[in-house]
């Protein structure tokens, strides 16, 4: 943090002078695996050229997806 290198201040002073939460700081996101919604949209979409998202989430829905 160069903020704490160049001044004397804290780790909880430092975030919350610039707004951010502690664990906001070291939240890492957590990439789902989406490859096979996308083949299965890609599949539908291909099939069924004139769908939009509402036809296709049923779809998913029907399918058994989440």
């Amino acid at each position: 943090m160069l903020l704490q290198e160049s001044h004397s201040v804290t780790f909880a002073m430092s975030c919350a002078i610039v707004g951010l939460s502690g664990c906001a700081y070291f939240y890492l996101s957590k990439l789902l695996d989406n490859s096979v919604i996308i083949s299965l949209l890609n599949a539908i979409t291909v099939r069924h050229l004139r769908w939009g998202f509402p036809n296709c989430f049923n779809r998913f829905r029907k399918l058994g997806y989440q």
